[in-house]
């Protein structure tokens, strides 16, 4: 059953839909402009001065850090309290990104069976 219904020939309006989905999808990904691949994270810490408080339990911080993976290793960045809104945003426009990416890809996946996945035109 479902292979006769695969089978329809698609209607032009259908795949103008999809293309125009599309468009408005990846115009969306170019206004990601904080994206920010990563995991934010808070920590106490201790300093080097022997008799700071930090010592006997009251510790610095928090502070607040991102986890980012480059080249295969983990490493983390302090954040300045200025710029923990905007490393936040980022996450958060990286998850987008990535749910825009399946979206596309649904999409590209429905204009393949259809046979209207097209390269774009160069400029």
């Amino acid at each position: 059953m479902c292979y006769t219904i695969c089978m329809r020939k698609p209607s032009a309006a259908r795949i103008e839909k999809l293309r125009k989905q599309r468009r408005k999808l990846l115009e969306e990904m170019g206004s990601l402009s904080l994206l920010v691949h990563g995991s934010l994270f808070e920590r106490f810490s201790t300093c080097s001065r022997p008799h700071c408080a930090c010592h006997q339990g009251e510790r610095h911080g928090p502070r607040t850090y991102v986890a980012v993976t480059q080249d295969k290793v983990q490493r983390q960045h302090f954040i300045r309290k200025g710029q923990v809104g905007a490393i936040k945003r980022g996450i958060r426009q990286s998850h987008r990104l990535r749910e825009l990416t399946r979206r596309i890809t649904r999409i590209n996946l429905e204009l393949m069976r259809q046979d209207a996945l097209r390269e774009p035109e160069p400029p």
